[in-house]
């Protein structure tokens, strides 16, 4: 208790505002990231479906997520510039020292950036206006660059875990500095993966929820049923990849940052024979209280064998490793991430043998009701995860480099708390608009379906098919932008 005490009071006023600040800003551009980066592709996914069978219903689907997929890549860059200006102003001892090594990661998610957009752009304006098959094959390079962000990203991230491709001069400042292994650090390659499927989960069963609600309400209609199918089928057959690859990074994780396992896993002294604990508290004196504790089971996970040794976090200084609270904190992250994944898993081998034994959906309400629930899980583990990778890293930003508060700004923490609040208030409006959009274009969606039933008057752009021409309407109808009347498809649903 003493130690954790003392690296308080020893810690910087602006410390805890900065990291509060940082901690917030990345929670909250992290929900829009995964249909940043996977629903391009689970969008481009439904649009060559819908070409290959001639397919409208499938088509309107596509062009309805490409919209989504625009409006959240407009409030991504908002939030995502905010988290950029923040690395520099939070964190200009960070910046200053290591920018040189592993700054190439910020400027390839730049680039990526812009890519995605023009790539956007030109996907969008495409349908109605260039060939079918034209339109789809310029679309196909979006999912591509939309990983290039995160491969610059995870890149910074994972250099700041297992930092390379550098020589300390005699000031401890780094010279000769290697570009390619800054970037492909140790960590890298697990860590990308693991994040770029868990993306493509997250996106698909947000979206596939969106369509499990609906048929919880009633609405079974093809189109529910295709907009439920396609991405719900994508995030289930990478579920248990996503497994093997989560075991996968805790074992790189066990190799190459053993203190942050010690405390993912709560695991006070070195020893073998290490129990596992479910959830649990650490104290300062190395007891844990609560939980579920299985004898010898961390020892077996981390290395097959009840024998293999398990670092603890008394192996380094009390200034070197993440106190009670923060091991604490990272251990239950950790153990909420991996149950949700369990969950996922069980929802996923649900699905597959009732498809697998009778080539149908599943008919169970029970299912539909996970599967609405499945998205925001998913969110929560990301969130997990992201808290895991973070708070197990202290007190280090550059592991056994650099410490936090030797990163931090100088700015009074009276100014930085201001900051905050008004970073809170801004934040709060931007995700209530984007909800509001979210809610309009769905809301325009369903009226564009019903002006498609049988008797129907009221016509609007919406109810087009993708390709088809674009046609008037008798007077006292609905007109299209700048006065052309549309007709509406016989694909069209709510």
């Amino acid at each position: 208790m003493h130690d954790t005490v003392q690296l308080l009071a020893d810690a910087p006023a602006q410390l805890l505002p900065a990291r509060s600040l940082m901690a917030f800003t990345l929670a909250s551009h992290i929900i829009l990231v995964p249909l940043g980066v996977a629903l391009p592709l689970i969008t481009l996914i439904m649009h060559g479906y819908g070409l290959r069978r001639g397919d409208a219903t499938a088509l309107l689907l596509a062009r309805r997520w490409s919209a989504v997929m625009a409006v959240q890549f407009a409030i991504g860059v908002v939030t995502g510039t905010v988290l950029s200006f923040e690395f520099g102003l939070l964190w200009p001892g960070l910046m200053g020292r290591w920018g040189d090594v592993f700054g190439i990661g910020f400027g390839v998610e730049a680039w990526a950036f812009f890519l995605e957009a023009v790539l956007i752009a030109i996907y969008l304006y495409g349908w109605r206006r260039l060939p079918a098959r034209t339109h789809f094959l310029l679309g196909l390079p979006l999912p591509a660059a939309a990983l290039l962000g995160a491969f610059g990203i995870l890149a910074a991230n994972s250099w700041m875990n297992t930092p390379r491709g550098f020589t300390l001069d005699a000031a401890g400042n780094p010279t000769d500095v290697r570009i390619w292994k800054a970037i492909f650090t140790p960590m890298f390659g697990p860590q990308y993966w693991h994040f770029v499927v868990a993306m493509l989960l997250t996106a698909g069963y947000v979206v596939a929820g969106v369509y499990a609600t609906g048929w919880l309400r009633g609405r079974r209609d093809r189109y529910h049923r295709l907009g439920f199918t396609i991405p719900f089928t994508v995030a289930a057959v990478l579920t248990p990849v996503q497994f093997v690859l989560g075991d996968s990074i805790a074992r790189q994780v066990f190799q190459k940052q053993p203190v942050k396992f010690a405390a993912m896993e709560i695991v006070w002294k070195t020893d073998t024979r290490v129990p596992e604990y479910l959830f649990g508290r650490l104290h300062p004196d190395g007891t844990v209280t609560g939980g579920i504790k299985i004898p010898q089971l961390d020892s077996i996970l981390a290395g097959f064998s009840p024998d293999t040794k398990v670092t603890g976090l008394t192996s380094v200084p009390a200034d070197q490793r993440p106190n009670p609270t923060q091991a604490t904190i990272a251990h239950w992250a950790f153990d909420i991430m991996v149950g949700i994944g369990s969950a996922l898993l069980l929802l996923a081998l649900w699905y597959g043998l009732v498809w697998l034994r009778r080539r149908r959906l599943p008919a169970s309400p029970w299912f539909y009701r996970a599967a609405a629930v499945a998205g925001v899980a998913c969110v929560v583990a990301v969130e997990c995860g992201w808290i895991t990778t973070e708070v197990g890293r202290q007190p280090w930003i550059v592991y056994e480099n650099m410490r936090v508060a030797e990163a931090v700004t100088a700015t009074r923490s009276t100014g930085l708390w201001i900051m905050f609040g008004l970073v809170v208030v801004v934040y709060v409006f931007i995700f209530a608009s984007f909800l509001a959009v979210l809610l309009k274009m769905r809301t325009c969606w369903r009226l564009a379906g019903e002006a498609g039933e049988p008797g129907a008057t009221a016509r609007t752009p919406e109810t087009d098919t993708p390709y088809g021409p674009r046609s008037r309407v008798p007077a006292g109808s609905a007109a299209g932008p700048g006065g052309e009347g549309t007709a509406s498809s016989p694909g069209d649903q709510p």
